[in-house]
């Protein structure tokens, strides 16, 4: 099972990286093979709607974002990690997100057969500091339409309000438990069409 760990947060060793790290571990445990990737590690702009991805179904801007088109297609599972800033995921993976148009238009413009007849997954993990109840709404939804675009089917993740300084999630009676499970889960799963 090839697993893509995306970490969406600026902030290194903080609340949302300690997170994922519990899931690669549950997955690794269950001999899944995890890529992490930091985004804030890659120059990736934002999309400047240019309107090439129609016509061709790829990106016409030459940065980091060109290496991670192979990774994000080649794999059974992608989980994307990212705290809400303003009831949202972060720029850095928003801009990750905005840039996969390329993918939705080879999709749904040019038609393109999808790389892979396997049933690819998605999972999404957050957190915010506050306690609102629609506080991952607006990103949940975001992070749906993007697993459509690439062709994997949105299975949940793991949600947390109340934590916001650094160490936060160490402190969660459940949190890491819970990622190291999922991890487990996710590379445990053959087929759950």
């Amino acid at each position: 099972m090839k697993v893509l760990a995306i970490l969406g947060s600026p902030r290194r060793q903080g609340n949302t990286e300690t997170l994922l790290d519990s899931l690669i571990e549950g997955a690794r445990e269950q001999g899944g093979e995890v890529e992490k990737l930091v985004l804030c590690d890659y120059n990736i702009s934002p999309c400047i709607e240019c309107g090439s991805c129609s016509t061709t179904g790829e990106c016409a801007i030459a940065d980091d974002m060109q290496d991670l088109y192979p990774k994000l297609l080649m794999v059974d599972v992608i989980v994307i990690a990212s705290p809400i800033f303003f009831y949202s995921v972060t720029a850095i993976t928003k801009a990750f997100i905005d840039r996969s148009q390329a993918l939705w238009a080879r999709k749904y413009l040019l038609h393109q057969k999808p790389l892979t007849e396997k049933i690819r997954r998605g999972y999404f993990l957050s957190l915010g500091a506050t306690k609102g109840k629609q506080l991952f709404e607006g990103a949940t939804l975001t992070i749906k339409y993007f697993f459509d675009a690439i062709d994997a089917k949105y299975r949940g993740g793991l949600f947390f309000r109340g934590i916001e300084d650094k160490g936060d999630i160490k402190h969660h009676p459940s949190a890491l438990r819970e990622a190291l499970e999922l991890g487990r889960k996710i590379c445990q799963t053959i087929d759950d069409r």
